[in-house]
């Protein structure tokens, strides 16, 4: 068995034991956090551009989802369709906007639209239910199968993950990926080559938004409440430390960082209410000492431990 089967045989046994470790709804929200997350690492780990708005798309979807399925009734496959619409469109305007520009400029673009669209929020309180949130979100049957279920939802959403990671590994394969990785090492390079940088840029742009958009609308109904959080630029910044301690750059560091944030958060907040400085020295670490996050620290122990196993220079074992 290959290292890439391996590691799938490890995320499909991840998706079957942990909800036996955790509480249904924890665990639901680590693989709704991991697809938000693999949208953001399009965006910083394999195009090199930190976002600090992916919550705009996330938020956005999340109301439109809520709206409709709290008022018109819409079945779940199409409200998921909606969401992935709603996410992608949203970050094409933000994305046609921040690309024009690159560096801090592009880091507070990001920023700013993120707080309008939140204020925008905060204000409309007839639609979204401002500082309140969006309560009374519904949970529909899907195709006939009742959802409703903290066990049953899980799995809706596990299976969603294990699509979303696919696609995404689909994605940072094919041409495309292998542009945005190109614009991410040397992006004067990648536009002398004949690459249109600010159109691959937006590209990355929607597709991130798209997975953000899933995510949120997943998010709604976990909890049956789309929060004004959802939309601030806290969440944002929830998802770049989740993914900068997974590992931004890897397909499965999202995956890993969202499990520590989250389980951080809902868990050992509960027994320890400074659990935040568990996260900010996992985060200096990841500064300091291991810039790809868990998924090169763990690359670094294998190399060690095979580097200690190994026989010494100039030694040859001979059998017996």
């Amino acid at each position: 068995m290959n290292r890439e089967a391996r590691t799938w045989l490890a995320i499909v046994g991840a998706v079957v034991l942990l909800p036996v470790v955790v509480r249904h709804a924890i665990a639901t929200e680590i693989w709704i956090f991991a697809i938000f997350g693999l949208g953001l690492n399009l965006l910083l780990g394999y195009t090199g551009l930190l976002s600090f708005g992916q919550a705009t798309f996330f938020g956005s979807a999340g109301y439109v989802a809520g709206y409709l399925l709290k008022h018109y009734g819409v079945g779940v496959p199409l409200v998921l369709a909606i969401g992935i619409v709603v996410g992608a469109l949203t970050a094409a305007v933000v994305g046609y906007l921040c690309v024009q520009r690159a560096g801090l400029y592009f880091i507070m673009l990001t920023f700013a639209l993120n707080q309008m669209f939140y204020f925008t929020a905060y204000q409309w309180t007839t639609v979204t239910g401002g500082e309140d949130g969006m309560p009374g979100v519904p949970r529909p049957d899907v195709l006939g199968l009742d959802i409703h279920g903290p066990l049953a939802y899980y799995t809706l959403v596990a299976i969603l993950f294990l699509a979303s990671l696919w696609i995404m590994k689909r994605i940072v394969e094919s041409p495309l990926g292998k542009i945005l990785q190109s614009i991410r090492e040397n992006e004067l390079r990648a536009e002398a080559l004949g690459y249109d940088v600010a159109r691959m840029k937006l590209a990355a742009f929607v597709v991130g938004g798209a997975f953000s958009g899933l995510a949120g609308v997943l998010y709604a109904m976990l909890f049956g409440i789309v929060p004004l959080e959802a939309i601030g630029f806290v969440f944002s910044g929830n998802v770049v430390f989740a993914t900068l301690i997974g590992g931004s750059g890897s397909l499965y560091g999202p995956v890993i960082g969202s499990f520590v944030f989250i389980w951080l958060s809902e868990s050992v907040s509960a027994m320890w209410a400074r659990w935040p400085l568990l996260l900010g020295v996992a985060f200096v670490i990841v500064v300091l000492f291991f810039r790809g996050g868990v998924v090169e620290a763990w690359a670094r122990f294998w190399a060690w431990r095979a580097a200690r196993q190994a026989p010494p220079a100039g030694r040859v074992d001979v059998p017996h």
